[in-house]
């Protein structure tokens, strides 16, 4: 009796299709518990054997039907009998298919929703196939306890759960399917199963998917009769990826057939397993192996890259002849220039740096950023080998630079594109046509802390010519392909470690500091070495806490390049240590009145027009002004005026002098304290910019609101 009469929901309607000749890396014997008078069906690894579905010995009622039972065979045995699997578990209608926990003391199985009736029960409608669970307590099988969403309306059979014990596949007439079967899952959360879940489109057909195996490795072997195949019923695999399922794959001849074929458990790396077929005088279960360790599903390979370009693309921008970029690459080099491309030696750690370095003196300036970075080769197998190869020459292929960190590499599969398979990790191959193939790369791997098989692949492709001089007049024939720039820090296999971006710090409402001296105990300002320092700068000490060290700080700018003329000045006094700091501003006055500088300039022409008069933006500001003297009632200020060079030298100090005067003069008319104001012209004596050109002119005028501690 055909198990397509047996139990009507587990056997599937058929579409015939032609026969595909395939090249086949499987070789299958049908097994000797198999017999000729009944169907054996739906095997399952169980201890050292196989427990399967069989209505050996079973009754039959008037429609022809039959019921099945779990039955078990130890393969290991010479005597390969089988026999009842446990009584425990058998009813008066069906059981089975099964599907066991890693440990083997869990089953899940299929049976009828009402199990005491006699085989007319069979055809009643309302007497569906729904999933049950019992568990082992070394001597028998317990309670059977049902699963809860089993429904008298469809049936939900085909059980099978995955290794991690997780997810519960099983197939279902579901009236919101796709096909007459579809496959499902639910998932183990919070204690209890989920509501199922539609595999979707992907694997789902119009037509039915059932007997669905996962593998240890995560493929999801099925059967189906609706994609087209060998025969009516055909076995496929897929897997499933980020955002949904790939492709199903066909099993190759003779595991697929002009018959049925289905109910398939495999080994993880598929060199070996079992599979039902209606090839022969009943359906019967066959063993496969396999010299390869199939791998379907395969990524396109990423190039492992060390050459990046480095650029400083923050809102500190440099530009003076005076100064320049320097990057250092912890690995010996050194380049200059704002953005830079440097090729590193391979994977390992590196410190980057990007000075700002003084030409005159050849020292740092001001330290940009840092990085400690990590390169690493991209997690996934490695296919090192030719891109363009000639038809009969041997080509060079190997998987030794493939990286899986926490897995040990426990086989390697290839597959050249052409019909040809190998294993081993560096075998070589000579193609016989020419053509673009896709070399695949299919690795087996064991984790290191868990033991648990996994299976990764990757492909790339290869060009075959017919002679040399096809190849180099076709390459000849390509144009140029531009050197494609990977910025580092968008790279995703370069780890940043650690990280110093004074972009980041600006962004913290920071000021840039002119330090002429850091000394690691604390001086006093009548030291005989601050008396070189110029009247028109007052030396004021900062300790650094963290450090515990204490800095001399000589001048404050709110843009780099203006504090540049101090730094420059300091220098050619003789102070050979002199740096610039950014600093974080922490006084909550200091801060507000940084924010009000940023946001409403500090050019003289937007303060002044031509005849000296204060203009509205001058007034925006300067209330702002008023009520941060206000806000902090100690708060004492200088107005300091610059000019740039374009006149005599003491009549622009005396210009300086009365717009400052006049800038004091209307925030006292505001109602803030005289004594609390101090008006100070520079002049040109403190030029930001060369004074060359009218840009760089504009921004030596200059109007500075600094707090007075």
């Amino acid at each position: 009796m055909k198990i397509r009469t047996s139990v009507s929901v587990l056997v599937l309607f058929l579409v015939q299709s032609a026969a595909i000749a395939q090249q086949s890396p499987y070789n299958i014997t049908k097994t000797t518990f198999s017999t000729d008078n009944y169907d054996e069906f739906a095997p399952v690894f169980y201890g050292a054997g196989l427990v399967f579905c069989s209505d050996r010995g079973q009754a039959v009622n008037s429609q022809g039907q039959a019921v099945v039972k779990m039955f078990y065979a130890d393969t290991a045995a010479a005597n390969k009998k089988m026999k009842l699997f446990s009584k425990d578990l058998k009813s008066k209608l069906n059981d089975g298919p099964a599907s066991f926990n890693r440990a083997g003391d869990t089953i899940y199985f299929s049976r009828n929703l009402v199990v005491e009736g006699n085989l007319r029960m069979l055809s009643t409608y309302r007497n569906k196939l729904g999933l049950f669970y019992a568990v082992f307590d070394g001597k028998e099988w317990g309670r059977v306890r049902e699963l809860r969403f089993n429904t008298e309306w469809f049936n939900i059979t085909m059980p099978c759960l995955s290794h991690d014990g997780k997810r519960l596949y099983f197939a279902s007439d579901k009236p919101d399917g796709i096909g007459g079967l579809d496959i499902y899952y639910s998932n183990w959360r919070n204690g209890y199963w989920e509501d199922p879940v539609n595999l979707g489109p992907e694997v789902n057909t119009e037509g039915n998917e059932s007997y669905p195996f996962i593998s240890e490795t995560g493929e999801l072997f099925f059967t189906s009769d609706g994609r087209g195949g060998l025969g009516g019923k055909d076995i496929f695999v897929t897997k499933q990826k980020v955002n949904g399922w790939h492709t199903p794959v066909r099993l190759a001849a003779p595991v697929n057939s002009e018959y049925d074929d289905f109910g398939i458990v495999t080994t993880a790396d598929v060199k070996e397993g079992y599979f039902s077929s209606d090839r022969d005088k009943s359906v019967d279960i066959y063993h496969f192996t396999s010299g390869m360790p199939q791998v379907w599903f395969a990524e396109e390979q990423k190039e492992n890259l060390y050459c990046f370009s480095v650029s400083d693309t923050g809102r500190i921008q440099v530009d003076t002849l005076n100064l320049k970029y320097v990057w250092e690459f912890g690995d010996n080099t050194r380049m200059t220039g704002a953005k830079v491309y440097h090729c590193f030696p391979g994977p390992g750690r590196y410190s980057l740096t990007l000075d700002i370095i003084d030409r005159t003196t050849g020292k740092s300036f001001f330290r940009k950023q840092a990085y400690d970075i990590e390169i690493v080769d991209y997690d996934q197998p490695y296919i090192t080998g030719p891109a363009y190869v000639i038809v009969g020459e041997r080509a060079e292929f190997d998987g030794m630079k493939s990286y899986c960190p926490g897995y040990t590499i426990t086989g390697y599969f290839w597959d050249y594109g052409d019909g040809t398979q190998k294993t081993g990790a560096g075998p070589s191959h000579t193609y016989s046509r020419t053509g673009e193939f896709d070399v695949r790369l299919g690795l087996t791997l064991r984790s290191q802390t868990t033991g648990d098989v996994l299976k990764r692949s990757v492909t790339r492709k290869v060009r075959v010519f017919g002679s040399r001089a096809e190849m180099e007049s076709w390459l000849a024939a390509r144009p140029a392909q531009s050197l494609g720039q990977v910025d580092l820090r968008n790279f995703e296999n370069v780890l940043i470690r650690g990280k110093y971006s004074a972009e980041e710090e600006f962004l913290k409402e920071a000021v840039f500091q002119v330090e002429i001296i850091s000394s690691a105990t604390r001086m006093e300002l009548t030291n005989p070495i601050f008396r070189s320092v110029p009247p028109k700068y007052s030396v004021r000490e900062v300790h650094y806490p963290g450090t515990g060290t204490y800095s001399y700080i000589i001048d404050q700018q709110g843009s780099l390049m203006a504090a540049y003329p101090a730094y420059s000045e300091m220098v050619a006094l003789g102070y050979r240590g002199a740096t610039v700091r950014l600093n974080v501003l922490t006084d909550p006055a200091e801060r507000e009145l940084h924010v009000l500088k940023r946001n409403y300039g500090v050019m003289t022409d937007t303060y002044f027009d031509a005849r000296n008069r204060l203009v509205t933006n001058a007034y925006l500001m300067l209330d702002q002004v008023v009520m941060l003297m206000s806000k902090y009632p100690d708060l004492k200020l200088e107005i300091g005026v610059h000019t740039d060079n374009q006149g005599v030298a003491g009549t622009l100090e005396r210009l300086s002098q009365t717009r400052a005067q006049t800038i004091v003069d209307y925030l006292v008319n505001r109602g803030v304290a005289g004594s609390r104001l101090t008006a100070r012209g520079y002049g040109s004596g403190r030029p930001v910019a060369p004074n060359t050109t009218w840009l760089d002119r504009r921004l030596n005028r200059r109007v500075e609101f600094t707090i007075i501690k």
